[in-house]
């Protein structure tokens, strides 16, 4: 038996294709094995959102010229989001360089010596342009109480940063009705948690039923028996209605926790960004959201050093910010990607002046999360336990804070209550109840 192994770098949605990759490996009869060493097959699951990911896909071709020497049966294929300078690049180091759309194909591909294909590479197209659609696939899940769910792939609204529409191609979405057996197949084999994927999520509508958008998906995700909790990202704000707040307030599976990216905080970069909103509209939509759900808990996504970025205008990001008071964030230095508008701009901001705005956001965000997480202290909360460290147990409230505490081995993949007994910027302290 053929042994595989998967490198997979990127996003949740890049994880859930590798889960999908190794469902079907799995039934080509390929053996995993976790030593790359010992493979036979090996897939590596590209980002090309930042360069730092493709310069580590660099330092693995080394990696395989040397197996090759002791292996003669090695073979190798780069999938996932791959723009057009690096699919030529990485050609000459790859057996195959595959569009992750084509992994119902891949039994037939595998048995020519060597294959390339990545259509949107040559033109814009829908993301389900072949005809076996590869969300269809049964994944292979990566652990047994927490499942990734893509509801679509590809993306419509070209921020001139993202290099998304064209890795991934136009927006396609999965009909909602297999969302629903999926899920309701999981919940039998008492799975807890389910995150619910898409590059814009509430740009769901079901490709058979229109009437079916992203708050009746949610609605109907709500009404499956179960004891399970859900959770989706990311949402843009653009389009976040308020038929769509009104369907989180009033789902009890839905937990109040949201990943809102804003991206700067000044509003002439949001527009050479392409986003679309505006730093008040963005400011109102939060307001409405605190007040449909108190409980909710928001992170965001940000990037620092856009082409002509002004000191001024980042502290615009800055004063944002202090005054929404996020209790996570995801900050990126801006890196420019090929075929993006921003990438025709000049990288004007030094390298040494992004970790500088990066560092500034991180601190004013520790102060605020601490300001947060203290506010749990005293209180009982329902954990999904997600792992052991160290002789501690680590799981995740509704509102997705990490929280420490003592307990068995054995309550990892259940709900558990815990007391919140202390608190830090990076998490809570607990004890079991």
């Amino acid at each position: 038996m053929q042994k595989y192994h998967i490198i997979t770098f990127g996003c949740q949605m890049n994880i859930s294709d590798s889960e999908r990759i190794a469902g079907f490996l799995k039934k080509m009869k390929y053996e995993k094995t976790s030593d790359i060493n010992e493979a036979d097959l090996i897939v590596v699951n590209m980002c090309s959102v930042r360069q730092s990911a493709v310069d580590r896909i660099w330092g693995l071709t080394l990696k395989f010229k040397e197996q090759r020497a002791v292996n003669n049966r090695l073979r190798t294929i780069l999938t996932g989001c791959i723009l057009g300078p690096d699919f030529e690049k990485f050609k000459p180091h790859f057996d195959y360089i595959l569009s992750i759309k084509t992994l119902p194909y891949w039994k037939e591909i595998l048995k020519k010596e060597k294959f390339y294909y990545y259509p949107n590479l040559r033109k814009l197209e829908p993301c389900n342009e072949l005809k076996r659609n590869y969300l269809e696939i049964e994944p292979l899940y990566f652990n047994n109480f927490s499942a990734f769910i893509p509801i679509s792939t590809g993306c419509n609204n070209f921020c001139s940063y993202c290099v998304v529409p064209y890795a991934r191609g136009l927006l396609a979405c999965k009909d909602y009705k297999s969302i629903l057996k999926e899920i309701q197949k999981l919940v039998k084999k008492n799975f807890k948690e389910f995150w619910l994927l898409g590059q814009n999520v509430n740009d769901y509508h079901s490709p058979l039923d229109p009437l079916i958008d992203f708050p009746e998906l949610l609605r109907l995700i709500n009404e499956i028996p179960g004891d399970f909790w859900v959770r989706f990202t990311s949402p843009h704000p653009k389009n976040f209605s308020e038929k769509l707040i009104k369907a989180l307030a009033e789902s009890e599976k839905i937990t109040e926790y949201l990943n809102l990216p804003v991206q700067s905080g000044d509003n002439n970069i949001l527009k050479k960004m392409n986003r679309s909103y505006t730093i008040s509209s963005y400011k109102k939509l939060v307001k409405k959201l605190k007040v449909a759900i108190p409980e909710i808990c928001l992170s965001t996504d940000v990037i620092v050093g856009f082409p002509g970025e002004t000191k001024k205008q980042f502290e615009n990001t800055a004063k944002l910010f202090k005054d929404i008071k996020f209790d996570m964030a995801y900050i990126a230095e801006y890196s420019p990607r090929a075929r993006t508008n921003a990438s025709k701009i000049k990288d004007s901001i030094s390298k040494k002046e992004k970790v500088k705005r990066r560092k500034i956001l991180t601190e004013i965000l520790k102060k605020t999360v601490l300001q947060s997480n203290k506010k749990y202290i005293g209180k009982n909360l329902d954990i999904l336990v997600e792992q052991e460290k160290n002789g501690f147990l680590f799981g995740k409230t509704r509102t997705c804070k990490v929280i420490k505490f003592e307990g068995k081995k054995k309550l990892i993949g259940n709900f558990v209550r815990v007391k919140v007994t202390g608190a830090t910027y990076f998490g809570l302290k607990g004890k079991s109840i």
